[in-house]
């Protein structure tokens, strides 16, 4: 979720690159709509949320972070 900043994109950018590295076959959505960011509370961006759990908010996570949160949501 982000408005479309750099790090917003890096961070989707990272995440569809994990989801296609490891199989998942997940449906990665680019949230940019500020009302549905906050409709999920998230107050800070980028944000990552997997199944409607935020996992990280105002930073771009590593690339294990970022694993170890798909990981969990499977």
């Amino acid at each position: 979720m982000g408005t479309g900043c750099s790090k917003c994109n890096d961070l989707y950018k990272k995440v569809t690159e994990l989801n296609s590295e490891l199989g998942l076959g997940a449906d990665v959505k680019k949230v940019e709509d500020l009302r549905e960011i906050l409709a999920a509370g998230v107050m800070t961006t980028p944000a990552l949320v997997v199944n409607g759990k935020i996992k990280s908010t105002g930073k771009v996570p590593g690339k294990d972070a970022l694993k170890k949160y798909l990981q969990e949501e499977i």
